[in-house]
């Protein structure tokens, strides 16, 4: 799949194995489709309630037909964004999402699934920061191979929060 680049209209498919590339271009797709997709991923959504005589929210779920267009345009962009991710992910990760029915938290499991709590970051984010700092050829690797092995440091860094300086990666390349 990476070799072979990415159809527009499609999203990437997660297979398990390639999160980090799967999460950059499917933040991209998400806003490239529609900004409402993305905003329902960042922000979550909520069922519309009713309102009572005071204008306040009860507990009650307002009925689809009832609802106002900003409601529908909240609810079209959780549910397409949804819809988006539940088919973009492999059979086996399917399985952790295929009860939600909003777009945010099938994101947040997906995340917590492949990046882990903050404390799994912290250790990958040393793991990388080693690897980074004493970076090792092997003996059968060219120079492009050990740069995009630099790069692909670095970007998983960035992933997990933590970009790495220019002036490091001039050095390190």
């Amino acid at each position: 799949m990476e070799k072979e680049g990415g159809q527009v209209n499609r999203g990437p498919v997660l297979d398990g194995s390639n999160y980090d590339y799967w999460k950059v271009r499917m933040v991209a797709f998400l806003k490239s489709i529609d900004s409402r997709m993305w905003k329902a991923v960042l922000k979550g959504w909520d069922h519309p309630l009713t309102k009572d005589k005071d204008d306040k929210d009860t507990i009650e779920l307002e009925p689809e037909e009832d609802w106002s267009r900003e409601e529908d345009d909240l609810t079209f962009g959780n549910f397409k964004a949804l819809n988006t991710l539940l088919n973009r992910v492999e059979k086996n990760i399917f399985r952790l999402i295929c009860n939600c029915t909003i777009a945010k938290n099938a994101w947040d499991i997906l995340r917590t699934t492949h990046e882990g709590t903050s404390n799994v970051k912290m250790s990958k984010l040393q793991l990388i920061t080693a690897k980074f700092e004493n970076p090792k050829m092997k003996d059968d690797e060219s120079i492009r191979d050990f740069h995009m092995n630099i790069l692909e440091l670095a970007n998983a860094s960035g992933d997990l929060g933590v970009k790495m300086p220019e002036e490091k990666l001039v050095r390190k390349s």
